[in-house]
Protein backbone atom coordinates (compact mmCIF):
# COMPACT_ATOMS: atom_id res chain seq x y z
CA UNK A 1 0.00 0.00 0.00
CA UNK A 2 1.54 3.22 -1.32
CA UNK A 3 2.37 6.22 1.60
CA UNK A 4 -0.69 8.90 2.02
CA UNK A 5 0.98 12.61 2.32
CA UNK A 6 -2.44 14.62 3.70
CA UNK A 7 -1.36 18.51 4.88
CA UNK A 8 -4.37 20.80 5.89
CA UNK A 9 -3.32 24.70 5.91
CA UNK A 10 -4.02 28.12 4.89
CA UNK A 11 -3.49 29.61 1.10
CA UNK A 12 -5.13 32.00 -0.62
CA UNK A 13 -6.97 33.48 1.54
CA UNK A 14 -8.86 29.87 1.29
CA UNK A 15 -8.62 26.98 3.32
CA UNK A 16 -6.49 24.23 1.33
CA UNK A 17 -5.73 20.27 1.78
CA UNK A 18 -3.22 18.73 -0.29
CA UNK A 19 -2.91 14.78 -0.14
CA UNK A 20 -0.36 12.90 -2.16
CA UNK A 21 -0.18 9.07 -2.59
CA UNK A 22 2.57 7.33 -2.96
CA UNK A 23 6.34 8.79 -4.33
CA UNK A 24 9.35 10.18 -2.00
CA UNK A 25 8.50 11.26 1.46
CA UNK A 26 7.89 15.32 1.90
CA UNK A 27 5.76 15.50 -1.34
CA UNK A 28 2.74 17.09 0.36
CA UNK A 29 4.86 20.10 2.15
CA UNK A 30 6.58 20.73 -1.60
CA UNK A 31 2.82 21.61 -2.41
CA UNK A 32 2.02 23.76 0.41
CA UNK A 33 4.85 25.71 -0.72
CA UNK A 34 4.66 26.02 -4.14
CA UNK A 35 1.07 27.21 -3.82
CA UNK A 36 2.41 29.84 -1.28
CA UNK A 37 4.78 30.79 -4.07
CA UNK A 38 1.98 31.41 -6.97
CA UNK A 39 -0.39 33.50 -4.35
CA UNK A 40 3.03 35.48 -3.76
CA UNK A 41 2.83 36.46 -7.35
CA UNK A 42 -1.09 36.39 -8.01
CA UNK A 43 -2.51 37.69 -4.92
CA UNK A 44 -4.49 41.23 -5.44
CA UNK A 45 -4.10 41.84 -1.63
CA UNK A 46 -0.34 42.06 -1.84
CA UNK A 47 0.87 44.95 -2.90
CA UNK A 48 4.62 43.24 -4.09
CA UNK A 49 2.69 40.81 -6.07
CA UNK A 50 3.44 40.60 -9.78
CA UNK A 51 -0.88 40.82 -10.16
CA UNK A 52 -0.65 44.32 -7.84
CA UNK A 53 2.26 45.63 -9.79
CA UNK A 54 0.10 44.86 -12.89
CA UNK A 55 -3.05 46.88 -12.03
CA UNK A 56 -0.66 49.73 -10.61
CA UNK A 57 1.30 49.78 -14.40
CA UNK A 58 -1.67 52.39 -15.28
CA UNK A 59 -1.61 50.88 -18.69
CA UNK A 60 2.19 50.07 -19.14
CA UNK A 61 4.00 46.75 -20.27
CA UNK A 62 4.84 44.99 -17.39
CA UNK A 63 7.64 42.10 -17.06
CA UNK A 64 6.10 39.19 -14.79
CA UNK A 65 6.95 35.33 -14.13
CA UNK A 66 6.01 32.52 -16.84
CA UNK A 67 3.48 31.65 -14.32
CA UNK A 68 1.93 34.80 -14.52
CA UNK A 69 1.76 34.96 -18.24
CA UNK A 70 0.11 31.43 -17.91
CA UNK A 71 -2.78 32.98 -15.12
CA UNK A 72 -3.46 35.95 -17.53
CA UNK A 73 -3.36 34.13 -20.59
CA UNK A 74 -5.71 31.45 -18.67
CA UNK A 75 -8.16 34.24 -17.64
CA UNK A 76 -8.38 35.92 -21.21
CA UNK A 77 -9.13 32.20 -22.57
CA UNK A 78 -12.01 32.05 -19.88
CA UNK A 79 -13.19 35.53 -21.19
CA UNK A 80 -13.17 34.74 -24.76
CA UNK A 81 -14.79 31.08 -24.71
CA UNK A 82 -17.81 32.17 -22.13
CA UNK A 83 -18.44 35.12 -24.17
CA UNK A 84 -17.69 37.63 -21.28
CA UNK A 85 -19.79 35.77 -19.03
CA UNK A 86 -16.80 35.15 -16.92
CA UNK A 87 -14.47 38.32 -16.81
CA UNK A 88 -11.05 38.45 -14.89
CA UNK A 89 -11.21 42.51 -15.10
CA UNK A 90 -13.96 42.95 -13.27
CA UNK A 91 -11.67 44.37 -10.37
CA UNK A 92 -12.96 48.02 -10.16
CA UNK A 93 -16.61 46.68 -9.44
CA UNK A 94 -15.76 43.94 -6.33
CA UNK A 95 -13.93 46.97 -4.83
CA UNK A 96 -16.89 49.50 -5.42
CA UNK A 97 -18.84 46.46 -3.71
CA UNK A 98 -16.50 46.80 -0.84
CA UNK A 99 -14.50 44.07 -1.67
CA UNK A 100 -11.09 45.81 -0.72
CA UNK A 101 -9.23 43.56 1.41
CA UNK A 102 -8.73 39.93 2.31
CA UNK A 103 -12.04 38.27 3.19
CA UNK A 104 -10.42 37.24 6.55
CA UNK A 105 -10.09 41.34 7.25
CA UNK A 106 -13.37 42.10 5.40
CA UNK A 107 -15.62 43.96 7.77
CA UNK A 108 -18.97 46.37 6.69
CA UNK A 109 -18.23 49.17 4.94
CA UNK A 110 -19.16 52.01 6.85
CA UNK A 111 -17.99 54.51 4.21
CA UNK A 112 -20.11 55.77 1.44
CA UNK A 113 -19.99 53.90 -2.08
CA UNK A 114 -16.16 53.99 -3.65
CA UNK A 115 -16.40 55.77 -6.21
CA UNK A 116 -13.36 56.77 -6.44
CA UNK A 117 -12.35 53.38 -7.77
CA UNK A 118 -11.80 53.96 -11.67
CA UNK A 119 -11.36 50.75 -12.43
CA UNK A 120 -13.21 49.82 -15.64
CA UNK A 121 -13.53 45.97 -17.56
CA UNK A 122 -11.42 45.46 -20.53
CA UNK A 123 -10.30 41.88 -20.73
CA UNK A 124 -10.28 42.53 -24.81
CA UNK A 125 -6.95 44.82 -24.34
CA UNK A 126 -4.88 42.68 -22.28
CA UNK A 127 -1.69 42.32 -24.35
CA UNK A 128 0.42 39.28 -23.25
CA UNK A 129 4.16 38.37 -24.97
CA UNK A 130 5.42 35.29 -23.82
CA UNK A 131 8.96 35.71 -25.25
CA UNK A 132 9.30 39.01 -23.69
CA UNK A 133 7.41 37.97 -20.27
CA UNK A 134 5.58 41.09 -20.63
CA UNK A 135 1.56 41.72 -20.01
CA UNK A 136 0.09 44.79 -20.41
CA UNK A 137 -3.11 45.96 -19.13
CA UNK A 138 -5.31 48.91 -20.93
CA UNK A 139 -5.11 51.68 -18.92
CA UNK A 140 -8.33 51.70 -16.79
CA UNK A 141 -8.73 48.20 -16.88
CA UNK A 142 -7.93 46.03 -13.31
CA UNK A 143 -6.75 42.31 -13.63
CA UNK A 144 -8.51 40.47 -11.02
CA UNK A 145 -7.28 36.18 -10.83
CA UNK A 146 -9.93 35.47 -7.88
CA UNK A 147 -11.28 31.71 -8.42
CA UNK A 148 -9.87 30.90 -11.49
CA UNK A 149 -6.43 31.49 -10.07
CA UNK A 150 -6.83 29.06 -7.27
CA UNK A 151 -8.13 26.80 -9.78
CA UNK A 152 -5.18 27.10 -12.01
CA UNK A 153 -3.13 26.68 -9.22
CA UNK A 154 -4.70 23.11 -8.13
CA UNK A 155 -4.25 22.14 -11.58
CA UNK A 156 -0.56 23.17 -11.62
CA UNK A 157 0.54 21.80 -8.53
CA UNK A 158 -1.42 18.41 -9.22
CA UNK A 159 0.59 17.87 -11.84
CA UNK A 160 3.85 18.87 -10.39
CA UNK A 161 2.85 15.96 -7.57
CA UNK A 162 2.29 13.79 -10.65
CA UNK A 163 5.54 14.70 -12.07
CA UNK A 164 7.81 14.06 -9.30
CA UNK A 165 6.53 10.90 -8.36
CA UNK A 166 3.17 10.52 -6.79
CA UNK A 167 1.12 8.12 -7.66
CA UNK A 168 -2.01 9.78 -6.62
CA UNK A 169 -3.01 13.69 -6.41
CA UNK A 170 -5.62 15.75 -4.87
CA UNK A 171 -4.69 19.56 -4.35
CA UNK A 172 -8.17 21.46 -3.06
CA UNK A 173 -7.70 25.15 -2.69
CA UNK A 174 -10.83 26.98 -1.09
CA UNK A 175 -12.86 24.23 -3.27
CA UNK A 176 -11.39 24.60 -6.35
CA UNK A 177 -10.31 20.97 -6.84
CA UNK A 178 -8.05 18.67 -8.91
CA UNK A 179 -7.52 15.16 -8.60
CA UNK A 180 -5.04 12.79 -10.54
CA UNK A 181 -4.23 9.19 -10.45
CA UNK A 182 -4.90 6.42 -7.89
CA UNK A 183 -6.47 7.37 -4.52
CA UNK A 184 -5.69 6.56 -0.90
CA UNK A 185 -6.74 2.93 -0.36
CA UNK A 186 -7.89 2.73 -3.80
CA UNK A 187 -10.10 -0.58 -5.26
CA UNK A 188 -10.51 -1.61 -9.06
CA UNK A 189 -12.72 1.07 -10.92
CA UNK A 190 -12.80 3.50 -7.42
CA UNK A 191 -11.89 7.31 -7.81
CA UNK A 192 -11.59 10.50 -6.03
CA UNK A 193 -15.02 11.37 -3.41
CA UNK A 194 -15.80 14.90 -3.33
CA UNK A 195 -18.48 16.21 -1.42
CA UNK A 196 -20.81 18.86 -2.49
CA UNK A 197 -22.36 21.17 0.80
CA UNK A 198 -25.82 21.54 0.70
CA UNK A 199 -25.24 25.30 1.11
CA UNK A 200 -28.42 25.76 3.52
CA UNK A 201 -27.46 22.66 5.90
CA UNK A 202 -24.59 21.50 7.30
CA UNK A 203 -25.21 18.31 5.87
CA UNK A 204 -24.21 17.46 1.77
CA UNK A 205 -26.41 16.80 -1.49
CA UNK A 206 -23.76 14.63 -3.71
CA UNK A 207 -20.72 13.29 -3.19
CA UNK A 208 -19.20 12.63 -6.94
CA UNK A 209 -16.68 10.45 -7.74
CA UNK A 210 -14.04 11.22 -10.51
CA UNK A 211 -11.08 9.57 -11.19
CA UNK A 212 -9.09 12.57 -12.93
CA UNK A 213 -10.35 15.94 -13.70
CA UNK A 214 -11.24 19.26 -11.92
CA UNK A 215 -14.16 20.42 -9.64
CA UNK A 216 -15.59 23.85 -8.41
CA UNK A 217 -18.17 25.83 -6.80
CA UNK A 218 -19.39 29.27 -7.14
CA UNK A 219 -21.58 29.97 -3.83
CA UNK A 220 -23.06 33.98 -3.39
CA UNK A 221 -23.20 32.69 0.74
CA UNK A 222 -19.41 32.31 1.90
CA UNK A 223 -18.07 35.83 0.55
CA UNK A 224 -20.12 38.26 1.76
CA UNK A 225 -20.79 41.31 3.78
CA UNK A 226 -22.56 43.82 4.55
CA UNK A 227 -22.20 46.68 1.78
CA UNK A 228 -23.38 50.56 2.08
CA UNK A 229 -26.63 51.24 3.76
CA UNK A 230 -26.82 48.00 4.95
CA UNK A 231 -27.19 46.34 2.04
CA UNK A 232 -26.14 42.56 1.66
CA UNK A 233 -23.42 42.15 -0.85
CA UNK A 234 -20.89 38.97 -2.29
CA UNK A 235 -18.23 38.80 -4.64
CA UNK A 236 -19.80 37.07 -7.44
CA UNK A 237 -20.00 40.15 -9.99
CA UNK A 238 -22.05 39.90 -13.24
CA UNK A 239 -20.03 41.60 -16.04
CA UNK A 240 -23.13 42.72 -17.63
CA UNK A 241 -24.38 45.03 -14.63
CA UNK A 242 -20.91 45.81 -12.61
CA UNK A 243 -23.03 44.20 -9.31
CA UNK A 244 -23.13 41.57 -7.38
CA UNK A 245 -24.73 38.53 -9.35
CA UNK A 246 -28.87 38.46 -8.38
CA UNK A 247 -29.61 35.52 -10.64
CA UNK A 248 -31.59 33.52 -8.37
CA UNK A 249 -28.74 30.86 -7.65
CA UNK A 250 -26.98 30.35 -4.44
CA UNK A 251 -24.37 27.82 -5.19
CA UNK A 252 -23.09 26.10 -9.13
CA UNK A 253 -21.15 22.89 -8.39
CA UNK A 254 -19.19 21.99 -12.07
CA UNK A 255 -16.81 19.21 -13.18
CA UNK A 256 -14.39 19.78 -16.01
CA UNK A 257 -11.63 18.23 -16.81
CA UNK A 258 -9.44 21.05 -15.07
CA UNK A 259 -10.07 22.86 -12.04
CA UNK A 260 -10.22 26.15 -13.67
CA UNK A 261 -11.89 25.33 -16.25
CA UNK A 262 -14.63 24.15 -13.73
CA UNK A 263 -13.97 27.89 -12.05
CA UNK A 264 -14.86 29.23 -15.39
CA UNK A 265 -17.66 27.74 -15.81
CA UNK A 266 -19.32 27.66 -12.60
CA UNK A 267 -19.29 31.53 -12.55
CA UNK A 268 -20.34 31.97 -15.75
CA UNK A 269 -23.16 29.66 -14.62
CA UNK A 270 -23.73 31.57 -11.84
CA UNK A 271 -24.16 34.82 -13.36
CA UNK A 272 -26.50 33.27 -16.34
CA UNK A 273 -28.91 31.59 -14.21
CA UNK A 274 -30.10 28.17 -13.65
CA UNK A 275 -31.78 27.32 -17.05
CA UNK A 276 -29.24 29.37 -19.26
CA UNK A 277 -26.58 28.28 -17.27
CA UNK A 278 -27.47 24.53 -17.57
CA UNK A 279 -27.64 24.59 -21.18
CA UNK A 280 -23.69 26.44 -21.06
CA UNK A 281 -22.64 23.95 -18.79
CA UNK A 282 -24.17 21.55 -21.93
CA UNK A 283 -22.72 22.98 -24.32
CA UNK A 284 -19.28 22.88 -22.73
CA UNK A 285 -19.55 19.32 -22.58
CA UNK A 286 -19.45 19.44 -18.44
CA UNK A 287 -21.16 18.39 -16.14
CA UNK A 288 -22.92 20.43 -13.09
CA UNK A 289 -25.12 21.07 -9.98
CA UNK A 290 -27.28 24.13 -9.57
CA UNK A 291 -29.17 25.27 -6.10
CA UNK A 292 -31.63 28.13 -6.65
CA UNK A 293 -32.12 30.47 -4.06
CA UNK A 294 -35.28 28.04 -2.39
CA UNK A 295 -33.37 25.31 -2.38
CA UNK A 296 -33.87 23.11 -5.35
CA UNK A 297 -31.40 20.82 -7.12
CA UNK A 298 -30.87 20.97 -10.84
CA UNK A 299 -28.61 18.41 -12.14
CA UNK A 300 -27.37 18.23 -15.66
CA UNK A 301 -27.58 14.89 -17.72
CA UNK A 302 -23.73 14.16 -17.77
CA UNK A 303 -23.78 14.61 -13.90
CA UNK A 304 -25.04 11.02 -13.98
CA UNK A 305 -21.52 8.84 -14.60
CA UNK A 306 -19.79 11.28 -11.32
CA UNK A 307 -22.94 9.78 -9.22
CA UNK A 308 -22.85 6.28 -9.89
CA UNK A 309 -18.31 5.34 -9.48
CA UNK A 310 -17.54 3.61 -6.80
CA UNK A 311 -15.68 6.41 -4.56
CA UNK A 312 -12.77 6.03 -2.22
CA UNK A 313 -12.30 9.01 0.19
CA UNK A 314 -9.34 11.34 0.21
Amino acid sequence: MPAVERLEFRVMGSDATVVAVGGRPGLAPQARDRLERLEDLWSRFRPDSEVSRLNAAGGRCTEVSAETIHLVRTAVEAWSVTGGAYDPTVLGDVLRAGYTVSFESLRAVASGPLAHIEFRIGAGGIRIDPVAHTVELPPGVGFDPGGIGKGLAADMVAEELMAAGARGACVNVGGDLRVRGTPPDSAPGSGWAVGVDDPFTDGSIAVLGLADGGVATSSRLLRRWTGVGGTPSHHLIDPRTGKPSDSGLATVTVVAAHAWQAEMLSKAAFVTGATAGAVLLDDFGAAGLLVTDDGSVLKTANLAPFLGLEQVTA
